[in-house]
């Protein structure tokens, strides 16, 4: 599954919804589905680089794989709700780099030293 496009991980994603996933929760699940994601992802990172130390719990942990938890629930949102990632994230970027040309490169936050 390598070098993969974000097209075909959204078809890949919408085939294996339709078939082994049977269908789509709604919307508003897969939000909600998508935030306990995230805070498994927020949880192992803060344990990992910040001052949280792990529980028994937590010792069994894969941070790929969290984050590859929220990749597929983000694209099934995507696809749910008619949105090419391929497409919005070229528009994001643009945006970004209009807004952002000069104010990145101006912060002394960023400068080494």
């Amino acid at each position: 599954m390598s070098d993969l496009t974000l097209k075909q991980c959204q078809e890949i994603v919408d085939e294996w919804i339709t078939t082994v996933g049977i269908r789509y929760y709604s919307e508003l699940t897969n939000t909600a589905v998508l935030m306990e994601e995230v805070g498994e992802v927020a949880r192992l990172m803060s344990r990992l680089y910040g001052d949280q130390s792990f529980k028994k719990s937590d010792e069994q942990y894969n941070l790929a794989d969290e984050f590859a938890d929220v990749l597929f629930v983000l694209i099934c949102l995507a696809n749910q709700t008619g949105v090419d990632l391929t497409e919005a994230l070229g528009r994001n970027l643009d945006k970004k780099t209009k807004r952002d040309s000069q104010r990145h490169a101006n912060n002394p936050k960023l400068k080494e030293g």
